[in-house]
């Protein structure tokens, strides 16, 4: 018999009653039929493996493994079930106890965890694009490891690494200030999104700062079960961003992350979480926002929520509010009943061939609407949604709202960041 695990919280895992009503709205679930890929099968895994009924089996691993964290049961769960944090918590244990994990992944975190490599990766990245050494990877069955071949699969074309200021001063300055996440995958692959979030905060009269000594959010370490490096990732944040008023972001999955902070490094973090908001919940609650009249746009946007943002963060609406504020757009949201795209930070790279089915639903969704554009509020399901879209040989363009606006601010409001 498996030794126990004190330090699963087991209480909480104790409120599901096991009633079903989350299984309708879980991915994995809709797609095995098995209850040990539903939330409360996992739960009773979880349970079983928490009071050492049951053993850290490799079958039980890939049950949990499965799990696309979207918390969509969290959602909907009568007895408010922490799901987030139980499978977090879970995996940790697995960790703790030895299961196995590639290395690609671990090595991958651990140099988006720490600032300077992450800057040497995206240099490289950027200078490897330019000398067509990423376009050859691709190309060639037997260059480069599968792995690899699938991170290159994803990559768009890499922006030159910049170089951000402290701080980015409003001309008509309200005296409010909000304080940048500017992300490790979105820095590297969206930095025109986070220039975007400049210009916009500036044309409201909010002075930008983006904190130098800000790390990865450490979502990948949390979801995967190191939970010492998502420690240490919170514990550089904490520090970069302890002075803030506002702390926004682009990327739902990394503010999700950041308000799970007190249950990573404890309840001190508290006040730090409820400081954090989605940058399009930011600016759609802005007093000034209504002022700014937005220069049209006859197109068609189609609206992705992530999961992060409809069942963490919960600032969804947020994302047609605003774009509905541009004369001329056609704005439709992609129905709730698809569920997740199947990006869910690594899970598009550790479980590829089921997420890719999931973003292959995505794609004929999107193919059926036509739109002239795709928005998406998270740098993963942009990324993922992008390379389904383009498998199937759809030139749409994936842009991030505040892209969008930015595009449309007035000439009078607009500066290049």
């Amino acid at each position: 018999m498996a030794s126990p695990i004190p330090s699963f919280p087991l209480a909480d895992a104790d409120k599901c009653v096991k009633c079903a009503l989350c299984l309708p709205h879980c991915p994995t679930y809709k797609v095995a039929r098995d209850e040990g890929e539903s939330p409360r099968g996992r739960i009773a895994l979880m349970q079983g493996l928490a009071t050492g009924k049951l053993d850290a089996t490799p079958r039980l691993a890939a049950h949990l493994d499965h799990c696309l964290a979207c918390r969509a049961c969290e959602a909907v769960c009568p007895a408010e079930v922490p799901y987030g944090r139980l499978i977090d918590s879970a995996r940790a244990a697995l960790t703790e106890r030895g299961r196995g994990e590639p290395f690609s992944a671990r090595l991958f975190a651990n140099l988006m965890g720490r600032r300077g490599l992450q800057r040497a990766v995206h240099a490289l990245l950027w200078w490897s694009q330019r000398a067509g050494l990423s376009r050859l990877l691709r190309r060639a069955n037997g260059l480069g490891s599968k792995g690899l071949r699938r991170r290159l699969e994803i990559l768009p074309e890499v922006a030159k690494p910049r170089e951000w200021r402290d701080a980015y001063a409003s001309r008509a300055s309200s005296g409010e200030m909000a304080s940048l996440f500017l992300g490790c995958v979105a820095e590297i692959t969206q930095p025109e999104v986070s220039a975007a979030a400049v210009q916009v905060l500036n044309a409201l009269g909010v002075d930008v700062e983006i904190p130098k000594q800000q790390t990865c959010c450490g979502a990948l370490h949390q979801h995967a079960g190191r939970k010492s490096g998502a420690v240490e990732c919170a514990h550089v944040n904490l520090e970069a961003f302890g002075h803030a008023d506002h702390v926004v972001g682009t990327a739902s999955g990394c503010l999700a992350t950041l308000q799970d902070y007190p249950d990573i490094v404890g309840v001190y973090a508290h006040d730090f979480a409820e400081r954090v908001t989605d940058i399009s919940a930011y600016i759609q609650r802005h007093a000034r926002f209504k002022k700014i009249e937005f220069r049209a746009w006859k197109a068609r946007a189609l609206v992705q929520t992530p999961c992060t943002l409809r069942n963490v963060l919960q600032t969804g609406a947020a994302v047609p509010e605003l774009l509905h504020r541009i004369p001329k757009l056609e704005v439709e949201s992609l129905p709730t009943s698809l569920g997740c795209c199947g990006a869910a930070g690594s899970y598009m790279l550790t479980q590829a061939e089921q997420a890719d089915a999931f973003a292959a639903e995505f794609a004929e969704a999107i193919a059926k609407r036509k739109p002239d554009v795709l928005v998406s509020s998270n740098v993963g399901c942009a990324l993922h949604l992008a390379a389904a879209l383009k498998r199937r040989g759809l030139d749409i363009p994936v842009m991030h709202p505040v892209e969008i606006l930015a595009k449309q601010l007035p000439e009078a409001l607009y500066r290049p960041v």
